[in-house]
């Protein structure tokens, strides 16, 4: 019998302790010890609010004593005040239904079904491709991982997972015409219609993406003038544009939605994580009124998952969005970001090893490179990332490792949108320290 390689029940694998969190309030986590972490990954860049908010919690006992399972199909108050809290306050006019999920993989995976149902219903079956990008995370099922390009979570499944068509993530860094190229934006555009031309605009139903690259890249934005001649593009080919927005929406970027920053009108949204800032389990796919009642008119269903729109999860969205208005915590991602992001600039902007350092709002990345000059990246097995991320607990600061094995070295910066001066100093001064110990 061969012996167990593992020490630990859970996770499953067991490898390694897990890190042990008593308990958390604002903008930390607190070890048994009492010893404070700095929760700047807000968790996997979902908490928002910050931790041990009693109001939430109070809205989350309420809706258990009241309802605790209803079938998602059926209305009970905290459904209905979730629904109005985004309808009159968050999504954007013309994404008039909602369908929910219990997290972003269901939510995504919903979308692209949404998609395929969609052209099906006008008639148009053979539009039933998807089109995604080089370097993205769209959920960890057999589908969403199939279409997401992240190499490092398809290892030991590449023989059940089916193959997406791509187009290039719109990488200003390392675009092959030059880091930063004034004509970055047409290379990508170009590369966008290549592959319709390729496939057929008559064979695609929709293309899946971010509006700016969460922890897959580490907050990539575009080019400039890239993604609403990109959506023109779309528009023009009849393909649907399907907006991720799990990481990027609800104040992330300092807008209700990525989306905003580029002004763009997606087909569908999808978007959860800081829906409830980590307090519930729940995101939700957002579309036209078109779409549904396309299908709708159509013998097909859109199929609810069993804990979509638990009445708990509802009311602690719901909660969550309300102090989100009334804090003006989207405000704050803006100035304290672009405080942060600044601090950072001047004092590793220069570093020989930080490529670069972007982002908008609380959704910040900064990737590190052996050669600044040449872009050239660490081997993998130096694991740079993990042993940053490692030396920074050891400091007190937690940071959410990103890339996706072809893109690596990349540290993410997603904390709650309640910190201030303190933490961002923190923040800073841990992030030097980790490069000057950790750096080859």
């Amino acid at each position: 019998m061969t012996p167990l390689k593992t020490l630990h029940q859970w996770p499953f694998l067991g490898r390694t302790r897990p890190f042990e969190v008593a308990r958390a309030e604002g903008a930390y986590l607190f070890q048994p010890d009492g010893k404070p972490i700095l929760d700047a990954g807000g968790g996997a860049i979902v908490v928002n609010v910050g931790h041990g908010r009693v109001e939430v919690a109070d809205a989350i006992r309420e809706a258990a004593l009241n309802c605790s399972y209803v079938v998602p199909t059926w209305m009970t108050p905290e459904r209905q005040a979730l629904i109005d809290e985004l309808t009159d306050h968050w999504l954007p006019a013309h994404l008039s239904r909602i369908h929910l999920a219990s997290g972003g993989s269901e939510a995504n995976e919903a979308a692209l079904k949404i998609a395929i149902q969609y052209q099906a219903a006008r008639g148009k079956p053979e539009k039933n491709k998807i089109l995604s990008r080089s370097l993205s995370y769209h959920g960890t099922t057999i589908t969403t991982a199939a279409v997401s390009g992240h190499a490092s979570r398809k290892r030991g499944l590449e023989s059940i997972l089916d193959e997406y068509s791509t187009i290039e993530t719109p990488y200003p860094l390392r675009c092959p015409l030059g880091a930063h190229h004034p004509d970055a934006a047409d290379y990508y555009l170009h590369d966008l219609q290549a592959v319709i031309a390729h496939h057929g605009s008559d064979t695609i139903a929709a293309l899946i993406a971010e509006p700016m690259n969460g922890s897959s890249g580490g907050a990539i934005t575009p080019p400039d003038n890239y993604w609403q001649r990109a959506q023109k593009i779309l528009k023009d080919n009849d393909i649907l544009l399907i907006m991720d927005e799990i990481m990027t929406g609800f104040g992330r970027t300092g807008e209700k939605f990525g989306s905003d920053l580029y002004g763009l009108e997606p087909d569908l949204m999808v978007s959860g994580k800081g829906m409830a800032g980590g307090y519930a389990a729940i995101a939700g796919c957002y579309g036209t009124e078109k779409i549904a009642a396309t299908i709708a008119d159509s013998p097909f269903e859109v199929m609810f998952h069993t804990f979509a729109g638990l009445p708990l999860s509802c009311a602690a969205a719901t909660k969550v969005l309300q102090i989100l208005r009334e804090e003006s915590l989207l405000e704050r991602a803006r100035t304290v970001g672009a405080d942060l992001k600044q601090r950072l600039i001047e004092t590793l902007g220069q570093h020989p090893n930080v490529a670069e350092i972007r982002g908008e709002g609380l959704l910040i990345g900064l990737e590190i490179v052996s050669n600044r000059d040449t872009l050239e990246q660490f081997p993998e097995d130096v694991n740079l990332t993990g042993k940053i991320v490692s030396h920074s607990m050891g400091e007190g600061v937690f940071f959410y490792p990103g890339g996706t094995g072809v893109a690596r070295d990349i540290i993410c910066i997603g904390a709650p949108l309640i910190i201030g001066e303190q933490e961002i100093d923190k923040i800073t001064k841990t992030l030097a320290s980790a490069l000057d110990h950790c750096i080859p």
